[in-house]
């Protein structure tokens, strides 16, 4: 299934949301399809925990060297 074919079936799905169940159902609907996204992504092996909770300390050091 192409990109825009998901991103066209996301938008109807929140637009729906919108619709029919308001601004909170709209915000309910986004956030747990950014969820479903995120475990999509570890799920493939795109994502692994570590990526979000390394340290910054390297960025840190290069901009103490300049």
């Amino acid at each position: 299934m192409s990109m825009a074919v998901i991103g066209l079936a996301v938008g109807m799905a929140l637009g729906f949301a919108g619709y029919f169940g308001g601004f909170a159902a709209f915000l309910l609907v986004a956030a747990l399809g950014a969820v479903g996204f995120v475990a999509g992504k570890f799920l493939d092996g795109d994502l692994e925990p570590g990526d979000f909770f390394r340290t910054r300390d390297r960025d840190r050091d290069r901009d103490r060297r300049r």
